[in-house]
């Protein structure tokens, strides 16, 4: 298991905000010794019957960060999101700061082009983004470093962000009693999910773990904190040392069961291009959707 930079010393504030809409967390995340902050996993608003992009999400995150007169040096995406649309140009308009994702984005963005029958001039290359992580990066928030390790499984992308004894978990963990995410998205593998989710219970047993979605199992009220201790024991998928070929006969038959998630056609398209919606030769928004591809 690779070793990772981490000060479980060092105790940033984790400011929560949950999207109903699709029950997604984002989340701001400040340096405990300046001003400085990231913004983790943010949501563009889309009525997407009536084909209207909004900001009300993202507009609660500004209003938080100015009111706090905080400086944002990070806006970072765990993934490439399929079940929501990410506000990271807008709060970077408002804000400032880079944008960050893990180097295999230009995975995704290869097989997405490809199922969106993108031409040549959406690039290809991730350099819609500041920054594209590797295993083992680490980045400034302030006085703090970040590390990303690198956990594919859910899509070949995926990322965990650990600052201080805080770590983002994107998808690649939900809540105990939520489980895991699936993995039968092109690019994903159960088998490699699991071995992810093993390096993130690697990790110290009191690290804070904050997952990007929660749908409250049983009508439980919605939670996005845990522990890697907790996870452990009582995570309903991997928890207990359950095995890795369990984990992939259970993952592929619930994952054959489920149906796709409701944003997937806009999420992808405009994730991929780093939260930048698509446009027409004539350049207005658009979006296409792939029939009998995903």
């Amino acid at each position: 298991m690779p070793s990772y930079p981490i000060d479980m010393n060092v105790k940033p504030d984790v400011k929560a905000f949950f999207d109903p809409m699709t029950n997604t967390i984002s989340y701001v995340v400040k340096d405990p010794q300046s001003a400085s902050c990231a913004v983790i996993d943010s949501v563009m608003d889309i009525d997407y019957a009536a084909g209207r992009i909004s900001y009300t999400h993202a507009d609660e995150i500004i209003a938080y960060v100015k009111k706090s007169k905080l400086d944002l040096e990070w806006i970072i995406e765990t993934h490439v999101h399929a079940d929501h649309l990410s506000a990271a140009p807008y709060i970077k308009e408002k804000l400032g700061g880079k944008l960050g994702i893990g180097s295999k984005i230009k995975v995704v963005q290869d097989t997405f082009g490809k199922i969106f029958n993108e031409g040549t001039e959406f690039q290809r290359d991730g350099s819609q983004f500041d920054a594209l992580f590797e295993d083992g990066d680490t980045y400034q928030v302030g006085t703090m470093t970040c590390v990303a390790i690198y956990t594919p499984g859910h899509t070949p992308a995926c990322m965990v962000h650990v600052m201080g004894n805080a770590a983002f978990t994107g998808d690649t963990l939900f809540m105990p009693d939520g489980g895991s995410a699936r993995a039968d998205f092109p690019g994903g593998d159960a088998g490699t999910l699991y071995d992810s989710i093993q390096k993130v219970l690697a990790l110290p047993d009191d690290m804070r773990l904050f997952m990007c979605h929660d749908y409250g199992p049983n009508g439980r009220d919605i939670r996005w904190e845990t522990t890697v201790g907790d996870e452990k024991k009582l995570n309903i998928h991997v928890g207990q040392g359950k095995t890795r070929d369990d984990f992939i006969a259970f993952r592929t038959e619930r994952d054959a069961q489920l149906d796709m998630p409701r944003l997937i056609i806009p999420s992808l398209q405009v994730n991929m291009r780093a939260g930048d919606v698509p446009k027409d030769p004539f350049g207005r928004k658009m979006l296409k959707v792939p029939v009998d591809s995903l």
